[in-house]
């Protein structure tokens, strides 16, 4: 009898036991099923703001409004979820239609509208002509092309001739020396005497290969 009790007790023991993991594994099917199965992202949840925010947004609307469309009265502001689990992405048209309906009613341009022109500007026209009449230019004359520079002066002073042995001498005045030059002579190592005569003597600078006529001097 004894032994007869002990196993009616596992037994029963042993039901209890598969009947609590039963219990169990019909819990965690339960719960796996329906987190997969329900929506991916939780339904918006509607966030009703204080009475006193809803009036100052309402009237901060209606201020807003006033300015744009002039005399008119404001729509009261629709309280939107500010938290990623209260965001609708659904487009609501409604509100699409409210903000179309606003008119611009200002005094300057409406930058909104192509038609809308700013106001036209007056310039006044001026007293006197900004530049002063010019009297015609007649025709410009070409400029004609340069040559080179001419030839220094030869730096000498004819003042008088004598003639000794036969031969006519030249006297020339080099700032203070006298030199005495018959023709062919080279004076100062650049001038020659080509020709001499009574009143007038021909000298050639070889520097430049120019030939001058010096004049006699006169008291």
């Amino acid at each position: 009898m004894r032994l007869s009790a002990g196993a009616s007790t596992e037994d029963r023991n042993k039901m209890i036991a598969i009947g609590a993991f039963v219990a169990i594994a019909a819990a965690v099917v339960y719960f796996e099923y329906f987190r997969d199965s329900g929506p991916s992202t939780p339904a918006p949840v509607a966030v009703s703001a204080p009475a006193s925010s809803a009036a100052s947004s309402g009237a901060g609307v209606a201020a807003g409004a006033g300015e744009g469309a002039g005399a008119g009265a404001g729509t009261a502001a629709k309280t939107v979820g500010t938290t990623s689990a209260g965001l609708d992405p659904t487009l609501h048209m409604e509100a699409m239609l409210v903000s179309e309906s606003v008119e611009y009613s200002g005094s300057g341009r409406n930058i909104f509208s192509a038609q809308s022109a700013p106001p036209l500007v007056v310039i006044p026209k001026p007293i006197a002509p900004a530049r002063l009449s010019q009297a015609p230019v007649g025709p410009v004359a070409p400029i004609m092309p340069q040559g080179p520079p001419p030839p220094p002066k030869i730096d000498l002073k004819f003042f008088g001739t004598e003639t000794a042995n036969g031969k006519q001498l030249a006297f020339l005045l080099h700032n203070d020396d006298v030199i005495a030059a018959s023709a062919g002579d080279v004076v100062l190592r650049r001038y020659k005497a080509i020709s001499i005569e009574a009143k007038t003597i021909h000298v050639q600078d070889m520097q430049y290969n120019d030939t001058q006529t010096l004049p006699l001097l006169t008291n």
